[in-house]
């Protein structure tokens, strides 16, 4: 088993990795040069790899040195994050959330999530971003957050998936589309459509293309957006037919201002959960945070709640 670099190697390698200069590393950690030099070369000797080369007038990692960087600079942010829970824990009732979720999540299930947390802990300090999926999970990876929120399927091998709920997303249209009256909606009338659907830089769009291209169809987007709110307004005048799930179109369509049918051939279950660090114990604010986002959920119109998997998602 390899030895555990130091606290000082790994300061002194993120150092000299953003100064470029053992000089100006050494100022930064107000240190000798000597000391980082002897640091650096103490880590290259018990890892037995070149980690630092001269290019130039200036100092580069080599290609060793940057993979290692990438953890070292991580374990950093966890060092701080640490002494930043203490600090809260001095304060009684107090902690911390830092969750990623995708835009939909934001929009259609956080806040009432984030109403019922707040009775639970009111003096939580709550750090909250959105993107999509991939976006979040690059953001866990550089320890930005602790949570993310998103469609399972492709999960990193360091990552860990708890299933949340599943859900199956539908066809939505305006009461005067040729379809509204339709029962069902076959392949034929599929392959001549085009459809308003989620970016296509999403997870629902590529598990949308793979279920189409799956029935022998075609993926056609007339129009591809960042928002399913806004699939859902030019839905609702006739510019195309959306695909959103039923719980994100519920007031419409109970409203009747969309008609809803299921995809039929082409459907296709998405299951959404939480991806933490494989090893990473949630805390107990954590845990409360998900059990609200599971019972919110599964008040949600044809979703199917999952128990917690400890199984990873299929590995991309």
């Amino acid at each position: 088993m390899i030895e555990l670099p130091d606290l000082r190697q790994v300061r002194s390698l993120v150092a000299v990795a953003e100064t470029e200069s053992f000089t100006k590393a050494a100022e930064r950690l107000n240190v000798t040069q000597s000391a980082v030099s002897h640091s650096i070369r103490a880590l290259e000797t018990q890892l037995d790899l070149k980690l630092v080369e001269r290019s130039g007038k200036r100092l580069a990692l080599t290609q060793e040195g940057s993979v290692i960087l990438r953890r070292f600079r991580a374990t950093l942010k966890q060092l701080e994050l640490a002494g930043e829970d203490l600090a809260l824990l001095k304060r009684w009732g107090q902690g911390r959330l830092r969750v990623g979720a995708t835009h939909t999540l934001c929009h259609y299930m956080l806040p009432e999530v984030l109403l019922e947390f707040r009775k639970l802990y009111p003096r939580c300090e709550i750090h909250l971003v959105s993107g999509d999926t991939s976006e979040i999970i690059d953001q866990l990876e550089g320890a930005e957050i602790d949570l993310a929120l998103g469609i399972g399927g492709r999960c990193p091998t360091w990552a860990r998936f708890d299933g949340i709920f599943r859900d199956e997303m539908v066809f939505v249209f305006s009461k005067d589309h040729e379809w509204a009256q339709l029962d069902e909606i076959n392949m034929a009338a599929v392959e001549g459509q085009s459809f308003l659907v989620y970016a296509q830089a999403s997870e629902t769009y590529r598990l949308l293309k793979e279920s189409f291209e799956g029935a022998g169809g075609r993926l056609r987007s007339s129009l591809s957006l960042g928002d399913m709110g806004a699939i859902m307004e030019m839905a609702k005048i006739g510019i195309g037919v959306g695909i959103v799930a039923p719980w994100v179109a519920r007031k419409e369509i109970e409203k009747g201002e969309l008609i809803s049918l299921p995809l039929g051939q082409v459907s296709r279950a998405r299951d959404w959960g939480s991806f933490c660090h494989e090893n990473r114990q949630l805390s107990m604010v954590e845990e409360d945070f998900l059990r609200i986002c599971r019972n919110v959920t599964g008040q949600f119109p044809e979703v199917k709640s999952l128990v917690r998997l400890p199984k990873k998602a299929e590995a991309s």
